[in-house]
């Protein structure tokens, strides 16, 4: 009974299914429109997705997810973008990195063997300068009769800073004209002690110092005469000479056949004379170049440093006079040797300066080669290691490499310009340092790989730390998404369109305003506007007045008595699908689903977008249900059992005013509170089964809609509890046969039994293959049929799935069949049932695809039908009262062990880890056997087989031919006989096949079936002491 009929005369309030708890995000859904939108899904409700009518998901973070897409593939192009870019740079910078290593290393090693030359020059020159003027005033001394002393000593240190070979230094003085005389006397005192000094320091053997003076020394100041054949001749006619006089290394130059003493250094090189010229006028040291015999026949490239001597030490005195030069010729290779280590190969350097070349040179005329003239001075090396490789004299780098070119100043002795002749050329040396093919081959190592994978390895890692926490992420937001939508859903089923839109609406306000506190320093939450807590902020509750509504109550009749005999599972099964079919009625016809109470379906019509036709659409739509009810319950009858088909629908209408809305509160729901619910709800509770009572004014509405046709007066008025008496109408079921111009009504008006296309197709698609179509014996057939198939299928798993031939068994059959013994006399008071088997439990739970295949059911189903034709038309004692009997044996076995194979028993045990085999002993063995299970049902059905109608003792006291047989308990015996005999003939092999495979399990079966049978025979006196004894046997000590 409908909670509304049970009220008292105040308004009743309609009840709607219970709220769920919304997120925040609640605020961000869009709403799916009013009106009848199909997409609103806010009309009916139901309990399961498939009974939602077209409900959309909200569009709440659509815009937001998409962003995020656009956002993660963003960023993993530029994390891709990045890696590629990030890795070849490391690969090029560790390469650039180590050439470059190698460039400057060698332009490094290479100055500071120039700048340690110069400053070790500059000193040689400081101190000599400065011993000079000590022995000036010492002994009287003067330039340029001045030898240095330990020469050769000094010398060889300076030699040494260079690390070259074949460096060679000389000093000369600077001797007037006048002087040259006292100088050639002078020279030929001080050469001899001068050379055999040297000799001796330097350790030469070839030549004593008198046979270097008798055959090499020349006693004058002289030059070469190139044109004369190299002869030694006299100089004349110059203001001053350079003449050389001290050395290093002394002697012989590579096998020279000249020694240079007392030849003037100026006319020997021309281009000597040229940087002698800068030197004496601006008192600084100065670069040329030349070119040195570093083999036999061979001059290389070389640099000509000029030093300057002056009268006293103090090198930066401005009274200061140029009294001698040291010269300095090294070879330009060799301020590269040892650069780089074995096996570094490759490295190009070109060494240019602005100053011209010269031909003219003392070295190139001994070499006897030919050097032209150029306007720069370009030279080309290679080093290879530690040695150095003359290549050209231009530049001869690739021009693949000029990106990669090292530029940087070599030597600049920082001369000043200024002081000299427009023409004269100061030279100022720049070295560009390029790599080759060959030192990118020997240059080749792992460490551009090792920091490429590096960088790699960081950059996926990173990526994939990146997408672990963004599939974190994206999995937490799809299921927070997913708890959204599935609320929404929730929401929408509960709360008209209009009013959760309002809901949403509400609790935006609340967000926004989140200083705004519920109480206890409590922040404001989405339940607030549930709860109601949000009166605080002064916000007026969701209601509304709807003047005109058609309010829809529909009752279950029978419910009550048919779910007392059903599994739980089973009542909600036929209410899913009954009520399911209503929401599906009411989202077509424009109903808005208030709530289920019970076994009473609420609806309404003008709520809540109000319409002008809502009696008309309440009624068709209570039309429809009405017949939706009966064609549900024919089907569900097949799986649910008798008397599915006999519940019928008792609906009552009434039309009025309501106020709607959402009373805030635990639980809160939409509710519809007014006379017009109360007097609803009394129109049903005082109708008929199978029929629709509408009131005085829903039939006012039909009538001025002009569809007066569609009632009819009820013969009495009806005493409605706080109403009185009212007239009251039914609604028929069909005006086919009214004619609307004999009523009156205007043509062409809808009829009530008109049926949208859809709903024919949908009537078509719940025929399920024509069930509508059978008597309810047929029906009852099905139901046993599909509960012992299912018990079939549960033996045969336990087998594993195996079913042979029982061909074997005939003799054991037969032997039953003919062991002349009554049913009574096969009785026996106790019963070994099969032991729990695990193996066999696990079986059964594996195989839960089990068919016991077409043959065996199409025999189970005709031994059925047979069966039920056997039932004679009483009471008590047909084929129904069996099938009720069978459901209810169904519903205790299923309180006992269910299809899991877990028992029920296991609620009340004190363990909730009890062991199976212990349920099984609880149980009797039940659990663990389902050939017992399957014999029980299939006793509840045969029990009753050709029963008479009259009790076992009026049959007696009739000495009919049964009695005389069976003596007692006739109508059992008779029945297991009958049924037993049926069941063993050759047309059901298959069938028992299924139910036993061997010998033991057939006279097991035997033995259930006589002993359930003979126990439904309550009043025997015997069978009932023996009943006794059993029972104080199974519970004895």
């Amino acid at each position: 009974m409908s909670s509304y009929r049970s009220s008292s005369d105040t308004d009743m309030q309609s009840v709607t299914s219970s709220k769920k708890s919304l997120v925040t995000h609640a605020s961000n859904f869009s709403s799916t429109g009013g009106g009848t939108d199909s997409a609103s899904g806010s009309r009916s409700g139901s309990g399961s997705a498939a009974n939602r009518p077209e409900y959309i998901p909200p569009t709440v973070g659509k815009q937001e997810e998409a962003n995020v897409a656009r956002a993660r593939f963003l960023v993993a192009l530029i994390l891709v973008l990045a890696v590629t870019a990030v890795a070849t740079a490391a690969n090029l910078l560790v390469k650039h990195q180590e050439r470059g290593d190698f460039e400057t290393m060698i332009v490094t090693i290479s100055r500071s063997k120039a700048d340690e030359f110069f400053d070790g020059l500059d000193t040689f020159a400081s101190s000599i300068g400065a011993n000079a003027a000590i022995e000036h005033s010492l002994r009287n001394t003067s330039w340029p009769f001045y030898t240095i002393p330990e020469w050769s000593v000094q010398a060889q240190k300076l030699a040494q800073l260079t690390g070259s070979d074949n460096a060679y230094i000389f000093e000369t003085s600077i001797v007037r004209e006048d002087q040259i005389d006292e100088w050639n006397s002078y020279i030929a005192v001080q050469n001899p002690p001068y050379l055999e000094e040297s000799i001796e320091h330097e350790g030469y053997t070839d030549y004593t110092a008198q046979e270097l003076i008798d055959n090499f020394t020349i006693p004058f100041v002289h030059f070469y005469d190139t044109e004369n054949n190299f002869l030694p001749t006299p100089i004349s006619g110059r203001s001053e000479v350079l003449p050389y006089f001290q050395g290093y290394p002394v002697g012989l130059k590579l096998g020279s056949p000249l020694m240079f003493t007392n030849v003037d250094s100026l006319l020997s090189s021309p281009t000597l004379e040229e940087i002698y010229n800068i030197t004496k006028i601006t008192r600084r040291p100065t670069l040329g170049f030349t070119r040195i015999e570093t083999e036999p026949g061979i001059a290389s490239p070389g640099s000509q440093i000029i030093q300057p001597i002056f009268d006293r030490g103090d090198t930066e005195a401005e009274a200061r006079e140029t009294v001698a030069v040291i010269v300095a010729r090294l070879p330009w290779s060799d301020y590269f040797k040892d650069a780089l280590t074995e096996g570094e190969n490759g490295i190009i350097v070109v060494l240019e300066s602005a100053c011209p070349k010269l031909a003219e040179d003392v070295a190139v005329q001994f070499s006897n080669q030919t050097i032209p003239p150029s306007d720069r001075y370009i030279l080309t090396f290679q080093i290879n290691g530690p040695n150095v490789v003359f290549l050209g004299e231009a530049d001869l780098h690739d021009p693949e490499y000029d990106s990669l070119v090292l530029s940087e100043v070599f030597i600049d002795l920082e001369i000043d310009e200024s002081q000299l002749p427009e023409t004269t050329c100061v030279p100022v040396v720049n070295v560009h340092v390029y790599p080759s093919a060959e030192l990118e081959d020997s240059s080749k190592t792992d460490n551009d790989v090792i920091y490429t994978v590096t960088v790699v390895a960081i950059f996926v890692f990173t990526t994939l730390v990146f997408m672990l926490y963004d599939y974190s992420v994206g999995k937490r937001q799809r299921t927070v998404m997913d708890r959204v939508v599935e609320q929404d859903r929730i929401v929408s089923d509960v709360f008209p369109t209009a009013i959760r839109d309002r809901l949403y609406e509400n609790q935006a306000k609340i967000t926004m305003n989140g200083n705004l506190v519920a109480g206890d320093d409590e922040p404001l939450g989405l339940d607030d506007a549930f709860y109601g807590r949000s009166n605080a902020t002064g916000s007026a509750p969701l209601a509304d007045l709807f003047p005109s509504v058609t309010v829809v109550f529909a009752d279950l009749v029978g419910f009550t008595a048919w779910s007392s005999a059903r599994e739980p599972h089973h009542v909600f099964i036929l209410l899913e699908t009954i009520y399911g079919a209503f929401d599906k009625l009411a989202y077509r016809r424009g109903v808005f689903k208030v709530e289920t109470v019970g076994d009473c379906y609420v609806s309404a019509a003008g709520i809540p977008e109000p319409t002008d036709d809502h009696a008309a659409v309440a009624c068709r739509f209570a039309r429809d249900c009405l017949k939706k009810m009966k064609d549900v319950t024919l089907k569900l009858e097949v799986s649910l059992g008798p008397d599915t088909s006999d519940l019928d629908l008792r609906t009552g209408i009434h039309s009025g005013q309501v106020t709607a809305g959402v009373l805030r509160g635990q639980r809160s729901r939409f509710q519809l509170f007014g006379d017009t619910v109360n007097t609803g709800s009394r129109m049903e509770s005082s109708g008929e089964p199978g029929r629709i009572q509408i009131s005085q004014v829903t039939a006012n509405m039909l009538a001025e809609a002009g569809l007066s046709s569609w009632i009819i007066p009820r013969n009495t008025k009806m005493f409605v509890k706080g109403k009185g008496e009212m007239q009251t109408y039914w609604l028929r079921r069909s005006t086919r046969l009214i004619n609307p111009k004999a009523t009156g009504e205007k043509s062409g008006m809808t009829t009530l039994d008109e049926v949208e296309t859809e709903n024919s197709s949908e009537r078509s698609e719940d025929d399920n293959n024509g069930i509508e179509g059978m008597n309810k014996t047929e029906r009852l057939v099905e139901f046993n049929v599909e509960v012992l198939a299912s018990l079939l299928e549960q033996i045969v798993g336990s087998r594993g799935g195996v079913v042979n031939e029982i061909r074997n068994l005939v003799i054991a059959e037969k032997d039953i069949a003919m062991g002349g013994r009554t049913v009574l006399e096969e009785f026996t008071p106790v019963i070994p049932l099969k032991r729990f088997d695990p193996e066999e439990l696990e079986r059964r739970q594996r195989a839960t695809t089990v068919d016991i295949g077409e043959e065996a059911k199409h025999q189970l189903r005709n031994y059925i039908s047979t069966i039920s034709g056997m039932y004679p038309d009483n009471a008590f004692h047909s084929f129904e009262h069996a099938s009720h009997v069978t459901a209810s044996v169904k519903k205790l076995l299923a309180r006992i062990v269910n299809t899991d194979g877990k028992n029920g028993l296991e609620a009340s045990m004190p363990s909730h880890s009890v062991d199976l085999a212990e349920l099984a002993g609880h149980s009797y063995g039940i659990t663990s056997d389902p050939l017992t299970q399957f014999t029980v049902v299939f006793s509840a059905l045969i029990h009753d087989v050709d029963h008479p109608g009259v009790p076992n003792t009026q049959l007696v006291k009739e000495k009919s031919r049964w009695a005389q047989i069976y003596k007692k308990s006739v109508a059992e015996q008779k029945s297991v006989d009958i049924a037993w005999d049926m069941l063993m003939s050759d047309e059901y092999t298959a069938l028992r096949a299924c139910i036993y495979q061997t010998e033991e399990e057939l006279r097991r079966f035997r033995q259930l079936v006589v002993n359930t049978v003979m126990a439904t025979d309550i009043a025997d006196k015997e069978l009932q002491a023996l009943r006794k004894d059993r029972w104080e046997l199974a519970f004895s000590n």
